[in-house]
């Protein structure tokens, strides 16, 4: 845990050493503050953050996480630093770990930051509490699993834009897979509509917590992390 932690403590030095963290933060507040507006705008608009939700689930999820975890560890395979690190005592899980979680504290912490947001609401009107706490755990199960993609696609080579056009393009297959269900219909469709990102997060947007979705994230974020720890333990042999 100590590495892990030691890990995670290095990568957050790094982020706020560098414009990175800044800029990424100040995009997604801008970005998040227009599709706030454009949601409370409208007429009759609710007193809510889902349209809030579904625009950043949809514009912003597929580019914000890749282009955060491009350079965890792309870079240290093209610097070369990373068979450094893994002769160290420590071992490729924690490598992996310490990564994802400095990655996943920045925008969370970003992510929380929209609560301003409802703030805003609560001073104009009497927005129900339930379905915004639900739509932020929601989305936080989100970052959780693009991250990981992101992480994976890090993994798998020494150019940083190279991972973050991975990244995204992953990311993109699974916030649109879904739409496809209309269009192929049966068995099949149920299997697109159970592998969406975005299926399983409209449950939270409108207030429903349900331990299926809840499991589908942490499943799915496993998963992509397994995948990484794998792509990092090949090095050794190459």
């Amino acid at each position: 845990m100590r590495s892990i932690l030691s890990i995670a403590y290095k990568e957050l030095s790094v982020y706020f050493s560098s414009p990175m963290a800044y800029v990424i933060s100040g995009v997604f507040l801008a970005l998040t503050g227009v599709f706030f507006s454009d949601s409370v705008d409208q007429p009759f608009a609710d007193a809510s953050v889902r349209g809030l939700m579904r625009s950043t689930v949809f514009f912003i999820m597929p580019l914000i996480p890749p282009i955060m975890t491009m350079r965890l560890l792309a870079e240290e395979q093209k610097l070369g630093t990373l068979e450094l690190l893994l002769t160290a005592p420590v071992r490729d899980y924690e490598v992996v770990i310490g990564k994802f979680l400095a990655s996943f504290l920045i925008l969370s912490a970003t992510v929380l930051l929209t609560f301003f947001y409802v703030l805003i609401l609560m001073y104009y009107s009497a927005p129900d509490m339930g379905p915004v706490l639900s739509g932020y755990l929601g989305l936080l199960l989100y970052c959780t699993t693009t991250l990981s993609i992101g992480l994976l696609a890090s993994s798998l080579t020494g150019n940083q834009i190279v991972s973050a056009t991975v990244g995204f393009g992953v990311i993109l297959l699974f916030t649109f897979i879904g739409n496809l269900a209309a269009v192929v219909g049966g068995s099949a469709a149920v299997v697109l509509q159970h592998i969406s990102l975005t299926g399983h997060f409209d449950p939270f947007a409108r207030g429903v917590v349900d331990t299926g979705h809840i499991l589908y994230y942490l499943v799915m974020t496993a998963a992509f992390l397994f995948l990484t720890i794998r792509s990092v333990e090949s090095r050794r042999w190459r």
